[in-house]
């Protein structure tokens, strides 16, 4: 069949249905991006907020119709909303033909070419232990091919008192060392040259194969890989960082001095509440340890505005740490209120307007920060990655092209872009190439920037 596969969620998502998609290439299924074309379609959802769960079902719903329209012969659900939300989805969307938990994903195939018979059975449900051992597979790549992710570990065992990752995921489960080389080696030699590390937590990795952290022993085998230019850390969990891993990416060229780290918060009794395991002071001693272990570093974090409980003087505390800190990188979530999580029971809810006011006020002050960082960039020179060249009418002069391009500090469809303007149309610069850039100027997140040449001209 031709099979549209819709994804949404994070890149361990990502991940989950670049695996699926090798699963159906091998029982030779293709793919393709329009629905028109479609005959089987797969919906890889998230349910992690309110939002994502809502995007989620609209997508379901949508392609539901197509189905009731007969325009294509099996839907199926896969994902975390699928894991979470099974029976309901079979009960209230009787168009869907199977709905795949997180573990089962691997018999994908299976299912779908099931769901796609005329005399299957309505509703199919396929479900695998939750805490099965975290696998890869041969994947297809859905990321344009220069940079993709790297899933190492499956779970948590945190249980943060908002988050219901781990009864979707299970517990926190790593994956082989050799088996993460091997698939990190296939992937560089079909071009990737920036491999992103990520779990729902990375820092813990190894630790219940091996009985200790490995992520710098692993970091370092995949140095030594040829063709990887960039390796990139996601979700450090901001206790779990340790001088070994620190020493890792200080001491590693390739390993990008960029390290996302979710704090959530600058207020000790909010911090407390959500279950969080350092405190203000801690993360402040950390953020400020790297800073001088590893100059130059960006640091990127994630905050949640409106917590159950945070007054007026707790946000003004995370406003104080934001201004303290002045994160390279930062993102704001409103709280969203899960079922089934400690978090949800807790009372003094904050009201929904007053959750977003704070969360455009953490945002205000971040553009402030970004762009009084920005204004000491100039006239620096950067590496850069290439991401495409900019083809807009809008975009370009003449007689010069502009070329999309990442920084090591800014990470794929997160963070901002360089726009490298006034090169020469003779001039092609590949996506996935690395280039020197002279910063020039910035405008919001982005930055502007000329391709840099040195005494020698190269």
């Amino acid at each position: 069949m031709k099979i549209l596969l819709v994804l949404l969620g994070c890149d361990k998502n990502r991940v989950d249905a670049e695996v699926m998609l090798g699963k159906l290439r091998d029982h030779g299924h293709t793919f393709t991006d329009d629905k028109e074309q479609a005959e089987a379609v797969i919906v890889n959802t998230c349910c992690f907020i309110d939002a994502a769960k809502e995007e989620s079902i609209n997508e379901i719903l949508s392609y539901a119709e197509e189905k009731k329209n007969g325009r294509i012969r099996a839907l199926v659900v896969t994902g975390c909303l699928a894991q979470r939300y099974r029976d309901e989805i079979i009960r209230e969307i009787p168009q869907v033909d199977a709905v795949v938990g997180v573990t089962a994903a691997d018999q994908i195939a299976e299912v779908l070419e099931k769901a796609a018979q005329a005399d299957k059975a309505d509703g199919m449900i396929l479900m695998g232990p939750v805490d099965l051992p975290c696998g890869g597979g041969d994947r297809v790549i859905t990321t344009g091919g220069s940079y993709e992710y790297l899933k190492i570990a499956e779970g948590c065992d945190k249980h943060c008192t908002y988050c219901v990752i781990p009864q979707i995921r299970g517990r926190y489960r790593s994956r082989p060392m050799e088996e993460l080389v091997a698939e990190a080696e296939k992937l560089a030699d079909a071009g990737v040259s920036e491999l992103i590390l990520v779990a729902q937590e990375t820092t813990l990795y190894g630790v219940d194969l091996y009985g200790e952290k490995r992520l710098p022993m692993l970091l370092e085998k995949l140095c030594a890989i040829e063709g990887l230019h960039w390796i990139r850390l996601l979700y450090c969990y901001p206790e779990e960082i340790d001088e070994a891993l620190i020493d890792a990416i200080a001491g590693q060229d390739k390993i990008c001095r960029y390290l996302d780290i979710p704090i959530q918060s600058g207020s000790n009794s909010v911090l407390k509440r959500m279950g969080r395991r350092i405190d203000r002071e801690g993360i402040i001693r950390l953020i400020q340890h790297l800073r001088e272990r590893i100059p130059g570093i960006a640091v990127r974090t994630s905050l949640i505005s409106g917590f159950p409980g945070e007054t007026a003087a707790d946000h003004r505390e995370t406003m104080e740490l934001v201004k303290q800190l002045r994160f390279e990188r930062l993102g704001v979530f409103t709280y969203s209120q899960e079922e089934g999580t400690p978090a949800a029971k807790l009372p003094d809810q904050v009201p929904e307007p007053l959750k977003k006011r704070r969360q455009g006020q953490l945002m205000r002050l971040q553009q402030t920060i970004t762009a009084e960082r920005s204004e000491v960039l100039q006239g620096s020179v950067v590496e850069a990655v290439i991401e495409g060249r900019i083809t807009g009418d809008d975009m370009i002069e003449e007689d010069t092209a502009v070329y999309a391009a990442r920084c090591a500090f800014d990470i794929p469809e997160v963070d901002g872009y360089l726009f490298i303007e006034g090169v020469d149309p003779s001039v092609e610069l590949y996506t996935g190439s690395f280039v020197r850039v002279r910063i020039t100027g910035a405008s919001g997140y982005d930055l502007t920037g000329v391709l840099y040449e040195d005494e020698s001209g190269q």
